[in-house]
């Protein structure tokens, strides 16, 4: 006989949780405590930079403790930082203009390049990229004079056009190994089953491996940009004209200052304005990051 007074959808008792074991408790809490003191560790400079960039133009100029206003929040720091060169709007706009088409030109050429390195067999294929790698061993200091007679006679120099030539030509050779990397990660069987659907090369690289390949094109851009948009030295030889300039030339201006004083105030709000392009790129496209540097690692 089935007893009427319990019912056969009565609940279950649920079989008791395994506890997660101290030594694995631990080593989570212990790499999590790590990772925020790093990250601490990171992010302080640039909120004291930050904060100390919003100081009236008094309290700039005074020992950095604390840093933040202590008074009032005030953008007079901002305001005199615009009074270098040609104003701080068009500097920033010839910043982006050369960081942007160093990075268009960097991922076409790279990507390019590292799809023949990868796919296609030619004779000598390899020496020519043990030629491109040594490149790399090249001081750019040391071709920094060529590069400007080479600009002068095709009518480049003082252009931003050349300076984003030069600064891409600096980067192919790491931008051209992260590339050929990055399409060895891809299986074959992909190409060939695209190739069986009737897509020609152009068409395959462009609708299926570009998608396959973005953690490495993403990588490629990062560098580019930031290489690009931080760098000085090309900047403040192959652009002499004043409203041509970038602004870590313009930077070093606020560094020493119009009389030869040192504009403190100016010099964090000029490292402010720096660093926001950089870490709104490298929030954008960090999913990426990681994958793009160990792509091709592993086979």
């Amino acid at each position: 006989m089935i007893d009427e007074s319990t019912p056969n959808d009565a609940p279950r008792p649920r079989p008791p949780k395994n506890p997660v074991p101290f030594g694995r408790r631990f080593s989570t809490t212990f790499v999590g405590g790590v990772g925020i003191i790093l990250a601490a560790l990171f992010l302080a400079p640039m909120l004291w930079v930050a904060l100390s960039s919003l100081k009236p133009k008094e309290e700039a100029s005074q020992p950095p403790l604390p840093p933040w206003p202590t008074s009032t929040v005030s953008i007079d720091t901002y305001r005199e930082l615009n009074t270098f060169g040609d104003g701080l709007l068009g500097h920033s706009v010839n910043s982006l203009a050369v960081s942007i088409g160093t990075v268009l030109l960097t991922v076409a050429v790279s990507t390019l390049a590292g799809y023949g390195f990868s796919r296609f067999r030619f004779k000598g294929k390899n020496i020519l990229f043990m030629v491109i790698m040594l490149t790399m061993m090249v001081p750019f200091q040391s071709i920094l004079t060529p590069l400007f007679l080479l600009l002068t006679k095709v009518g480049l120099q003082n252009s931003l056009f050349g300076l984003a030539l030069v600064y891409t030509t600096l980067q192919l050779p790491f931008s051209v190994f992260m590339m050929r990397n990055s399409f060895d990660a891809v299986p074959l069987d992909i190409e060939e089953a695209a190739r069986i659907d009737g897509c020609t090369t152009m068409s395959m690289l462009r609708r299926i491996m570009l998608n396959l390949t973005l953690p490495g094109i993403a990588t490629v851009s990062i560098f580019a940009f930031l290489t690009s948009w931080n760098e000085f030295l090309g900047a403040l030889v192959l652009l002499t004209n004043t409203e041509y300039q970038t602004l870590p030339v313009i930077m070093a201006m606020v560094r020493y200052g119009k009389y030869g004083g040192i504009n403190w105030g100016a010099v964090q709000a000029g490292v402010t304005v720096m660093m926001i392009p950089c870490l709104i790129l490298f929030l954008l496209l960090q999913r990426y990051y990681v994958r793009g540097l160990t792509a091709g690692a592993v086979k």
